[in-house]
């Protein structure tokens, strides 16, 4: 799978996908749920073991052979040279309250090839190479939020789209104009990382945003909606699919990997704030 016309193809297969799904998270929403376990800052349900079950049907119907990658478990070889990374709910804190900020996140991954593994865009997390994740890049990205109706898409190397138009990033420069949202993942270490910053961040900028939706916050970055998000902690599939998007309207989507499988630190931006958020995250 390397044409425009094959990555057209796992697209549309993907956000069938992610419209199945959401349509059981409209039906979901004012229910009550059926919680697996829950943790201080988590909540796992047992709707996101059938919603990814649904979207592992849905693309495994068309490509058996592509490896998945999911929150709720893995089928395949996650090492092979193509596979799906996803979030069938995220922002599930908020859905299981009844808080219509969650979507479905579905990305398409293939193995780089070696010439590709330097490249001006990456060359800071060159001493990442090593790193499991380091060897793939995300080819195909959709979100849908079944809410809203807005569905994000992207194919590497052109436009990012919301419902079929083409979306860029804002062009905001200035911190005191812009608004950056923050998350705090799921531990008290990251709790501890971010608060600081956040506390930093509000006497800068114009407006902090906790919303609770990763893959939400990318998108909403890449639609010039916001500015900035940050968060230390989060996992692959939260990211994958809103990286893309957010590259692909413009943006900068900054991660390195920290401690733990398939986490991350990220501060994704519109292009034009990297140092002046790098410089808040590193203060003291």
């Amino acid at each position: 799978m390397n044409s425009l016309k094959q990555f057209h193809q796992a697209q549309n297969r993907a956000v069938q996908a992610a419209r199945a799904v959401g349509e059981l998270m409209r039906q979901n929403l004012r229910a009550t749920k059926r919680i697996n376990s829950a943790t201080q800052h988590d909540i796992k349900l047992e709707l996101d073991v059938r919603c990814q079950k649904l979207i592992e049907k849905t693309l495994r119907s068309a490509y058996p052979r592509i490896a998945i990658l999911g929150e709720e478990g893995v089928l395949g070889d996650i090492e092979a040279d193509r596979r799906w990374v996803l979030d069938p709910i995220d922002g599930t804190v908020n859905f299981t309250y009844g808080i219509p900020h969650c979507c479905v996140s579905i990305a398409l991954q293939t193995r780089k090839a070696e010439r590709g593994r330097r490249n001006s865009k990456v060359k800071d997390q060159e001493r990442d190479e090593d790193h499991p994740d380091a060897s793939y890049e995300t080819v195909v990205g959709v979100v849908y939020d079944p809410f809203c109706d807005e569905l994000w898409t992207a194919i590497r190397g052109h436009p990012s789209y919301l419902n079929g138009k083409i979306i860029r990033v804002s062009e905001r420069s200035r911190l005191d104009e812009t608004i950056v949202s923050i998350g705090f993942a799921k531990g008290a270490a990251t709790m501890r990382k971010m608060l600081p910053v956040m506390n930093r961040l509000a006497h800068r900028v114009r407006k902090v945003r906790i919303m609770g939706a990763a893959a939400l916050a990318m998108t909403y970055v890449a639609s010039g909606r916001m500015d900035g998000y940050l968060e230390t902690g989060i996992r692959l599939w939260d990211i994958a699919a809103g990286g893309l998007i957010l590259e692909c309207a413009g943006g900068d989507f900054w991660h390195e990997p920290v401690a733990g499988e398939h986490k991350y630190r990220i501060m994704a931006n519109n292009g034009k704030l990297r140092r002046p958020l790098q410089a808040l995250l590193q203060s003291r």
